[in-house]
């Protein structure tokens, strides 16, 4: 069984290349030639992709900062 650490390297790095392809594909939707959008559509799509990211980056910081309260032990 691979320990956490190679788990978490191999599962994460996947996702985060996942989420990249799917920005690329994102962006290609940027060519007026072949789309219609104004400003507003473009912040609302990007308002809550960083909402998302955000939010995913607060359930880490949260993770880490478990690990270093002082917990009371005798």
């Amino acid at each position: 069984m691979k320990d956490k650490r190679q788990r978490f390297e191999e599962v994460a790095g996947k996702r985060v290349r996942f989420i990249i392809d799917k920005l690329d594909l994102l962006g290609n939707c940027s060519n007026r030639n072949n789309y219609e959008y104004n400003e507003e559509d473009t912040k609302k799509m990007f308002g809550a992709i960083k909402e998302a990211i955000r939010l995913t980056e607060l359930r880490f910081q949260n993770e880490l900062s478990k690990s270093k309260k002082n917990k009371f032990k005798f």
